[in-house]
C-alpha cells in the first residue's frame, strides 16, 4: 500500500503537509496502476458502468417503479422478507423500513422531544453550528441540533425492533472475508448523534450531494486503500461494496466532523410525516459508486493536490463539476411516517433536497447501524462516560449542552441492550 507523508498523533497518522501527502498519494496510486494508459482504460471502463447503472436508475424511477426500496417491519420480524426485496436493497444499498416503531409511539416521542428542548430552554441557548462539516457544499443550512441523550433517543436506540432492524441490514454485508471475521453483525454498539427538527413553513437549502466517514482519507490512508485495493489495483469488477474487510481498521484525521466507528448503514427515525416535496433526503442508489468517486480523482484535469474538491474535516462533495456522471440518479425517498425508519449504506452518496414543508414538522432521530467490533466497541465506552456526565459525544463539537439540562435520560432509563450499547456494563 502507498505511504504517504504522514506524523503520528495517539493511533491516527495526519499529513503533516495535505497537499503535499495528496501530490505523492495520487501519483503512486496511479503507478500502482501500471501506466497512464491503463489508468485511462480502466476509469473509462467503471465510467460506462455508473452510465449504465444511472440510466437504470432514472429509467425505473421515470417508470414510477420504486428505486429506493421498502421493506416491511413485520417481515423482517418474521423472517419472510421476499427475495427480491433483498435484492433490491443488495443492489440498491438503502431501504426505507414501514414500522419499525408504532405510529403512536414515535408522536409521543416527537411531543416529548420539543417538551425536552422547550424545558431546557434551547432556542434562548443555541449558539449554531460549531463545526464545518458541510462548508465544502455549495448547499449547506441542515436543521440538525445537538442533542444526543433526551430518553425518546435513548429508547429509540436500546429498543428490540431497532436491534432487529439493524441486525437485518447487518446481514448484507460479509462480516467475515480475508480470512478473518470483521464484526459481529448480531450485537450493536451505540453511535449517539443528533436531532433534526424543522418547523412547518420552514425553508431549507438543505445539503449538496455528499458522503461521509472520510474525505481525504478514503485515500490518504493505508486502511482505506486496503479497503479499495480492488479499485486502486485496476481490478475494479472484483470491488465489493459489501465486503467489510478492513473498514473497522480506518481512523480518520481528528477533526470534529470525524467518525470513530464503522457503520454499516447510516440511518434515521422519521417523527413526522414527511413528503417527496418536503426538502428530504435524497440518496444515489448506487453502492459502488465509489469505485468511481475514488478514480475520477486520479484523472489528468485535476491539480496534483486536487481530490475534487475534497478538504480534510470536511464531507467528501460529490458535484456537478467532477461527477455528473453521477447525479441523475440522485432520488427523493418515498413518503414517510412516523416511527419509519431509513437506511443508506455508509458509502451511498446522499443530499437533502432544498425545499419547504408548508404544514408539517420535519423531524428525525439519526440512529445509524454499528456493529459490535474492536474499534466500535471503545467508541461506545467514550460514549457512555459521555452520556454519564451529559456531554457531547467524542465526534461532535464538544458543545455539552444537555449537562445540566433537566430531564435527561439516567441509567435508570436503560435496559440491558442499552447499557452494553455504550459499554456500561463492562468492568
Amino acid at each position: 500500500m502507498v505511504e504517504p507523508m504522514i506524523r503520528t498523533l495517539g493511533d491516527t497518522r495526519i499529513p503533516a503537509d495535505v497537499s503535499a501527502a495528496i501530490s505523492t498519494t495520487k501519483n503512486a496510486l496511479r503507478a500502482q496502476l501500471c501506466s497512464p494508459g491503463d489508468l485511462a482504460e480502466v476509469f473509462a471502463e467503471v465510467e460506462d458502468a455508473m452510465r449504465t447503472e444511472v440510466a437504470s436508475v432514472v429509467a425505473e424511477r421515470d417508470a414510477g417503479w420504486a428505486v429506493i426500496p421498502v421493506v416491511r417491519f413485520a417481515d423482517i420480524a418474521a423472517g419472510t422478507v421476499p427475495g427480491g426485496t433483498r435484492e433490491a436493497i443488495s443492489r440498491r444499498g438503502c431501504a426505507v423500513v414501514r414500522g419499525t416503531f408504532p405510529r403512536a409511539r414515535a408522536e409521543a416521542w416527537d411531543a416529548e422531544l420539543a417538551e425536552y428542548l422547550a424545558e431546557n430552554r434551547f432556542a434562548e441557548t443555541y449558539r449554531g453550528p460549531a463545526d464545518d462539516a458541510f462548508a465544502g457544499l455549495a448547499s449547506s443550512q441542515p436543521q440538525i441540533y445537538p442533542v444526543y441523550w433526551s430518553r425518546p433517543q435513548m429508547q429509540a436506540r436500546q429498543d428490540d425492533n431497532m436491534v432487529l432492524v439493524r441486525s437485518f441490514l447487518n446481514s448484507f454485508w460479509r462480516h467475515e472475508s480475508e480470512g478473518r471475521s470483521w464484526f459481529d453483525p448480531n450485537r450493536d454498539t451505540a453511535y449517539p448523534d443528533r436531532i433534526r427538527r424543522r418547523q412547518p413553513g420552514s425553508g431549507s437549502l438543505g445539503l449538496s450531494a455528499h458522503t461521509d466517514s472520510g474525505s481525504v482519507e478514503r485515500w490518504l490512508l493505508p486502511a482505506y486503500q486496503r479497503v479499495f485495493r480492488h479499485v486502486f489495483d485496476g481490478r475494479w469488477r472484483d470491488y465489493d461494496p459489501w465486503d467489510g474487510a478492513y473498514r473497522t481498521e480506518v481512523n480518520e484525521f481528528p477533526s470534529t466532523v470525524m467518525c470513530s466507528a464503522f457503520r454499516t448503514f447510516q440511518g434515521w427515525t422519521a417523527l413526522s410525516e414527511m413528503r417527496p416535496t418536503d426538502g428530504v433526503l435524497q440518496l444515489l442508489p448506487i453502492p459502488s459508486a465509489m469505485a468511481y468517486l475514488l478514480l475520477r480523482a486520479l484523472q489528468p484535469d485535476l491539480a496534483e493536490d486536487d481530490l475534487c474538491g475534497a478538504a480534510n474535516g470536511q464531507s467528501l462533495p460529490v458535484s456537478e463539476k467532477h461527477h455528473e456522471v453521477l447525479l441523475p440518479a440522485l432520488s427523493v425517498i418515498p413518503a414517510v411516517e412516523p416511527g419509519d425508519t431509513v437506511w443508506w449504506h455508509g458509502d451511498l452518496v446522499h443530499a437533502v433536497a432544498d425545499g419547504s414543508n408548508p404544514d408539517r414538522w420535519g423531524n428525525v432521530m439519526y440512529i445509524p447501524a454499528s456493529p459490535h467490533c474492536a474499534k466500535n466497541a471503545a467508541y461506545a465506552r467514550a460514549c457512555g462516560q459521555a452520556f454519564l456526565a451529559g456531554a457531547s459525544p467524542g465526534d461532535f463539537a464538544a458543545e455539552d449542552y444537555e449537562v445540566n439540562w433537566v430531564g435527561r435520560a439516567t441509567v435508570d432509563d436503560l435496559n440491558r441492550t442499552g447499557r452494553a450499547q455504550l459499554g456500561l456494563d463492562e468492568a
